[in-house]
């Protein structure tokens, strides 16, 4: 299944869902359940594991080398190959999963990005299923997406590792108890993504960024008082920094708004082939310049205003989410 997609430059508001497939217009085939949807999804796992061991062969010879050879000139030359296997790698992955469901996906947004430039991606957080959503309307459009991961997760079988030769950041995620007997692991994070986004400055990358930090439940968002109706509130620190690092490389700031009018799947779902509704909008923004050049750690005027842009943002994306949740409901 091929998923249609339109021109970009919609705006949050008004028109942002019209498109050739929005859900009015096309009726969601019926969703595979009981027996036939396991099948489903086991076979979905067997292909996912099988593409991993395969792409994995090929990534990891090339990263021993750059462990051998850590200079800039030589991770000039290899860094452009990692990329290139785990964009065909995303692309087994991602072309599976597409083919698979069964209602269809409406993207808008995802035209007139390059290549072979540098961007930073922000995006709501609901189900691991998000990811291969932005891997799929991104993917050879784009940079091979970048994402800030959990220190435990270099410890997954294979695909740690794999993460660790394409760059990936890992960062310890620290409580607010432990945050506030030790400040300066605060400090220690923030250190850690800027060294992460000055090898990103090497060759083309895009820097994905999950601003609130965990996926969305109501759990959460009641137990931190957040005030808008689909999203928890953003942890600003993530997009400061990588902004800070290397933001006059940015081209745009891809922002990037996923709902699930049907529900939100889980990954099981997606790999069933019954995710439902997704629904996709992008909108490339303007990075501001004063953004590239004050320290968010230590300029408390900047904090405050980086705040304010970031509040701005998340109050328009929550606005889009009930707009386009509320239309499929209707």
């Amino acid at each position: 299944m091929t998923f249609p997609t339109s021109p970009s430059g919609t705006p949050r508001a008004g028109n942002a869902g019209q498109s050739s497939a929005s859900p009015e217009s096309r009726r969601p085939l019926p969703l595979p359940r009981g027996r036939l949807a396991w099948i489903t999804g086991i076979v979905s796992w067997t292909v996912l594991v099988a593409s991993t061991l395969f792409w994995c062969m090929l990534l990891f010879p090339l990263a021993l080398l750059k462990l051998v050879l850590p200079f800039a000139a030589v991770r000039r030359r290899i860094d452009p190959v990692l990329n290139g296997i785990a964009t065909g790698w995303i692309s087994w992955n991602t072309g599976w999963f597409a083919r698979i469901q069964q209602a269809p996906w409406d993207v808008q947004g995802n035209t007139g990005l390059r290549y072979a430039d540098w961007y930073l991606v922000n995006c709501n957080h609901q189900s691991w299923a998000d990811i291969f959503v932005l891997q799929h309307a991104l993917n050879r459009r784009i940079p091979l997406l970048k994402f800030f991961l959990k220190q435990q997760l270099i410890y997954v079988p294979v695909i740690g590792l794999a993460w660790w030769a394409l760059d990936f950041p890992f960062m310890k995620r620290h409580g607010k108890t432990e945050l506030r007997r030790n400040p300066a692991l605060r400090r220690q994070d923030q250190e850690t993504a800027r060294r992460a986004c000055e090898k990103f400055s090497l060759v083309p990358t895009s820097v994905m960024v999950f601003a609130e930090g965990t996926r969305f439940s109501e759990a959460k968002r009641a137990a931190q008082a957040s005030p808008y109706r689909h999203l928890l509130k953003p942890k600003a620190g993530g997009l400061a920094v990588a902004l800070n690092a290397m933001g006059t490389r940015f081209r745009s700031m891809i922002d990037v708004t996923i709902a699930y009018p049907d529900g939100v799947p889980s990954f099981w779902d997606l790999a069933c082939g019954r995710a439902g509704m997704v629904v996709v909008r992008m909108h490339q923004l303007p990075v501001p310049p004063a953004f590239c050049e004050a320290d968010y750690a230590t300029n408390k005027a900047f904090r405050t205003e980086f705040h304010h842009w970031l509040a701005h943002q998340w109050q328009s994306k929550d606005e889009e989410i009930e707009a386009l949740t509320t239309r499929r409901a209707d």
